[in-house]
């Protein structure tokens, strides 16, 4: 007998199990036959077999069988493995008898399938339920015995016949393609391997043929290229340059609409019309492949290992690193923190670089254009430290004053926190004015671009903001990942906000060292897969150009701010002269939450709510609005489906 690891012991005979070609989560062989056989012992027709003839007719013994032997394991007895025999009858499973001559047993009549142990109806009462295996099946009449020749699957006395058993493979998931290390017979349930999208400079090619393609660069698709193994010199960031293919050659967005898969889907009877873009962006197939690809081919943990898994999730993950700095023009990939969004971001600013550095009696600055998220961190620094929000009006048209914002600097301001685009009403704010006057009073200044990433090009070094965070999902990337950019020489002096794994030099039970930004605020395992999965979005955006974008994109707003006001006590939340990617507004006597379910019906998808900012709403005495908020691949067409739309529904009340 040898001993498992958990102390308990199994026959010496399973060999197969011992080396280690058992699937993964399937219990010891021995157990599954002991189990067996109790089933068929408690249902009254038990049987236990140690050889693969047929039984004999009734009343009569069954003889001892003549085996071969076969080699067992290093010093222990040959063991004894029975011919299969052909046979129409189900097949039962062995007994397990750790080398006991057969038991004589009755002759089976017509087989009847027993309950399946654990499930109601059983008779074997006291067996252990197959909690993982609930659609695990009896034996069946109908399924013929496998040809009296050797088999791959036929395993020593001492293991479970897992074909005979007739278990159904697919329910329990198992992987039996090389039980033995051979190739298997065929099998009659099959499993679907679609094809894989393939990476320029990856190993392995596969068929792209049922993906679909590229509408506007059949060449480029997926947007990737592999690292170089030897990091060389930064590229210099690609001029903008659309790619759309229309004839003119000009940005087509109904073309590129093509990229998005989820576009394509109907709700209630309707082509989808995707007008939530504020919430988030939907995801063109070359992030979607690249995430598969990344799980297929590079999933690994990063800069953990010397293997090759996580060499190439490693080269993966910071090259997405490099094309966000290069996104926001950062001076070095050192200066951008990977989070799981902006919310993230910005607490993360708040509880590393706002503790160390506000104290009681300082003022934090914000305005009233505010999503949640750029509130209530401070509102909690504030209190933990004594200090003071301080809050910048706005005017009627939702634009912030200059000169309120700058009567509110002085000497006691330690930072300034604003939103680049209000998720709300789509105010641009003026960054640019707005960073100057708080640099002049010594101000740090954080930027909220969650709103604008996907809209304009953010220039970190051109606007000299100190910190700059996104949200990945806004952008055609999946969520829960985001960044924050800090400069370097604040993120140096500044502490890490968590501890743990990744973010340090040495530890001791004294002290710990922690490692240089970025590392130093990226405690535990990241989201990997998700930031390879940016930087195949910023790719795309690379290859549509955001020049190109932003300039669409105004025109659509101004076709929709046009075309809404043709509804009848329809009425626009938020005028500012600049303006991005959202129109807000309610309708005379018709409550925003109904808007928005009726809109629904129609295929239509906008935003009714606060929109996790209350405080701008109130500003203009309201607590909810409907907002129809842009992207890239929104056209014309789907601006007029939601005028229609809102002009049926405010008939339909008015009626």
């Amino acid at each position: 007998m040898s001993t498992n690891e958990g102390g308990g012991e199994f026959p010496a005979l399973t060999l197969k199990a011992m080396e280690g070609v058992v699937p993964a989560g399937l219990p010891d062989p021995a157990v599954l036959a002991r189990m067996a056989n109790e089933l068929f012992a408690a249902v009254g027709s038990a049987q236990r077999l140690t050889d693969g003839t047929p039984p004999p007719a009734t009343g009569a013994p069954v003889a001892a069988a003549q085996t071969p032997a076969i080699s067992s394991l290093p010093g222990t007895a040959p063991a004894v493995v029975p011919p299969v025999a052909a046979r129409s009858f189900a097949v039962r499973p062995y007994e397990v008898a750790g080398g006991t001559a057969p038991a004589v047993v009755p002759p089976v009549a017509a087989v009847q399938a027993p309950a399946s142990p654990g499930l109601p109806g059983t008779a074997a009462a006291g067996l252990p339920a197959f909690s993982f295996l609930q659609e695990i099946r009896p034996l069946f009449p109908e399924i013929e015995a496998p040809p009296a020749t050797a088999s791959p699957f036929a395993l020593p006395l001492g293991e479970l016949n897992l074909k005979a058993a007739e278990f159904d493979f697919k329910a329990a998931e198992f992987d039996l393609k090389e039980l033995d290390g051979t190739a298997p017979p065929a099998l009659a349930l099959e499993t679907f391997q679609p094809p894989m999208p393939t990476v320029p400079g990856a190993l392995g090619a596969f068929d792209t043929s049922a993906f679909p393609t590229f509408s506007f660069l059949e060449e480029a698709r997926p947007l990737y290229s592999y690292p170089p193994a030897v990091p060389g010199p930064v590229p210099a960031r690609q001029p903008d340059a659309s790619l759309a293919n229309s004839p003119s050659g000009a940005f087509d967005a109904s073309v590129l609409r093509r990229d998005f898969p989820i576009l394509r889907e109907r709700v209630n009877g309707r082509p989808l019309v995707w007008l939530d873009n504020a919430a988030t962006t939907q995801k063109p197939q070359s992030v979607i492949d690249r995430l598969s690809y990344f799980y297929a081919h590079e999933n690994s943990n990063v800069h953990r290992a010397a293997h090759e898994l996580a060499a190439r999730a490693t080269d993966a993950y910071e090259s997405a690193r490099e094309k966000v700095r290069r996104f926001l023009n950062a001076s070095a990939p050192r200066e951008i923190i990977f989070v799981r969004g902006a919310t993230e971001g910005i607490n993360l600013v708040a509880q590393s670089w706002g503790r160390h550095n506000v104290r009681q009696g300082d003022e934090i600055v914000i305005t009233w254009l505010e999503h949640h998220a750029n509130i209530v961190p401070w509102q909690m620094l504030c209190a933990e430290k004594g200090a003071r929000l301080r809050v910048a009006p706005v005017d009627d048209t939702g634009q912030v004053i200059l000169e309120e914002y700058e009567k509110l600097l002085n000497p006691k301001t330690r930072l300034v926190s604003a939103a680049q685009v209000s998720n709300a009403l789509g105010t641009v704010t003026p960054l640019t004015q707005m960073i100057e006057a708080a640099h002049r009073h010594g101000a740090k200044f954080l930027v909220d671009g969650a709103q604008a990433v996907s809209h304009m090009r953010a220039d970190v070094q051109s606007l000299d903001c100190d910190f700059y965070v996104l949200s990945g999902h806004k952008m055609f990337a999946p969520t829960g990942i985001g960044a924050v950019y800090g400069k370097s020489e604040i993120l140096d002096v500044t502490p890490p906000w968590q501890g743990g794994g990744s973010m340090i030099q040495d530890v001791t039970f004294e002290k710990t060292v922690y490692s240089p930004p970025p590392a130093k605020f990226e405690a535990g395992t990241g989201n990997i897969a998700d930031a390879v999965g940016l930087g195949a979005a910023i790719d795309y955006l690379d290859r549509v150009g955001m020049a190109n974008i932003t300039r669409y994109e105004a025109e659509l707003l101004t076709y929709a701010t046009t075309q809404v006001q043709r509804v009848p006590g329809l009425h626009i939340i938020g005028t500012a002269k600049e303006k991005a990617g959202v129109l807000s507004f309610v309708l005379d006597g018709v409550p925003t939450e109904e808007m928005g379910n009726l809109l629904n019906r129609e295929g239509i998808a906008v935003r009714s709510g606060h929109h996790c900012a209350q405080p701008i709403l109130r500003r203009f005495g309201l607590e909810r609005t409907v907002r129809a908020s842009l992207a890239l691949y929104n056209t014309c067409e789907d601006i007029d489906a939601l005028v229609s739309a809102l002009l049926r529904i405010q008939a339909g009340f008015r009626s």
